[in-house]
């Protein structure tokens, strides 16, 4: 079982945008890759994921159509738009920022 962990406020649109950006997935598949390279630490939840999906659709990041699953079920498969590889590229800046000054707070040597 997974660790109990928050995602912070925005992270969960990097990490879903950073999943598909290899390629279209499902729902399903999105979670399974998030966890498989967290090695379990993140698990994200359906009440999370497919609200952020919708949302990311609407906004014009990934486009979304019907397909079957590796399980021979109707799944819809998302896939990043050229809007949404321009977004990926924004949040990664983003995020490289502040995962370098959460660090250095975590790394002080001074009072």
């Amino acid at each position: 079982m997974a660790e109990s962990t928050a995602i912070l406020k925005g992270t969960l649109d990097l990490m879903v945008l950073k999943a598909l950006s290899w390629g279209p997935l499902h729902g399903y598949g999105v979670a399974q890759w998030i966890r498989r390279v967290t090695g379990g630490t993140l698990e994200i939840e359906d009440g999370a994921l497919y609200p952020a999906l919708h949302r990311m659709e609407r906004r014009g990041w990934v486009a979304a159509e019907w397909g079957v699953s590796e399980n021979n079920r109707r799944a819809k498969y998302y896939a990043l738009t050229a809007r949404g590889r321009r977004q990926l590229r924004r949040e990664l800046k983003v995020w490289g920022r502040f995962s370098a000054a959460v660090w250095q707070v975590v790394d002080a040597k001074e009072v």
